[in-house]
């Protein structure tokens, strides 16, 4: 049973492969079986062109919209990774979309091809600052109206840049330069949770 199912799945492998290469260079991307999931690895540019044909080809018909998010790699000059996430409810096949854009690059909405993404790419631009071409409506998601930078970008500073707080005095709502009310920890490779005053001698 598991044979037939590799088989299947290998099968179905080759089967995206091969309309994939109908519209673009087979030298412009990637396929691969990885733990059960299809890896789609491509170009930026051709994520529009990509998303239609695994959408509305009839062999394969990817119409469910799982997911999107980026991942930061800050030393890298293409520093974000974008994954798209795709499901074919027909044939039960599921494909991870990647690819790699620098810290300047936008990237093409896919709303008008899937309306689902519309929160999942305000999401991205909130939490990572990645723009999205031809968007209907890109704003902050999760964040405040007021907020300062992008916070699962690995520079962010752990602390934030502003706190909140209600005025009495004032009866509103302002924003502060963070205080800290207390120091940050000393970093110990052998005990990294150790605070300033920690007794070393206490284990």
């Amino acid at each position: 049973m598991v044979n037939l199912i590799k088989s299947n799945k290998n099968n179905a492998l080759n089967g995206i492969s091969n309309i994939l290469d109908a519209v673009v260079d087979k030298n412009d991307y990637q396929l691969e079986l990885k733990n059960g999931l299809y890896l789609l690895t491509l170009q930026q540019s051709m994520l529009l062109k990509v998303a239609k044909v695994l959408k509305e080809n009839e062999k394969l018909k990817f119409n469910q919209f799982i997911d999107l998010t980026a991942v930061d790699y800050p030393n890298k000059k293409n520093r974000f990774e974008m994954v798209y996430i795709l499901l074919s409810v027909e044939f039960n096949y599921r494909i991870v979309i990647k690819f790699f854009i620098s810290e300047n690059e936008s990237v093409d909405s896919i709303t008008n091809l899937f309306p689902a993404a519309n929160w999942y790419e305000r999401e991205v631009w909130d939490l990572f600052g990645i723009a999205f071409n031809n968007h209907p409506d890109l704003r902050r998601l999760l964040t405040d109206y007021g907020f300062i930078g992008h916070p699962l970008r690995k520079d962010f500073p752990l602390s934030g840049n502003v706190e909140v707080k209600y005025d009495l005095n004032e009866k509103k709502v302002v924003y502060e330069p963070v205080k800290l009310t207390q120091s940050f920890r000393e970093f110990d490779f052998e005990s990294p949770w150790k605070g300033e005053k920690l007794d070393k001698n206490n284990e």
